[in-house]
């Protein structure tokens, strides 16, 4: 299964990011085979659709699950009709590499 985490940089000491289409990175996580990719959100400062075209990088990249802290209601709409998971985390200060150890469990 392909997680993603949003991240506010690209490695695993980074904060986790609570906006979704805003963030700077996402952190892809394959439970697989346990490896780890980061891959720069390009779209985050677009006008607007942010959050969209995030969901829409969700779907080609064959997501499963995203972690997040909001999803904006376009967004939500569209990782729903591809029956993307999605979880809000809520915490301030979490470090991506906390939640890849709760992934892990």
């Amino acid at each position: 299964m392909m997680t993603v985490i949003t991240s506010s940089g690209n490695n695993k000491n980074s904060l986790f990011d609570k906006r979704f289409g805003r963030t700077a990175w996402f952190c892809l996580y394959d439970e697989e085979t346990k490896k780890t990719t980061f891959i720069e959100n390009t779209d985050n400062e677009t006008s607007n659709g942010a959050g969209t075209k995030a969901a829409e990088k969700m779907v080609e990249l064959k997501v499963e699950k995203v972690i997040s802290g909001d999803f904006g209601p376009k967004a939500k709409d569209l990782l729903d009709k591809f029956n993307i998971q999605m979880v809000i985390i809520q915490d301030d200060g979490i470090k991506v590499k906390d939640i890849l150890e709760k992934l892990k469990q």
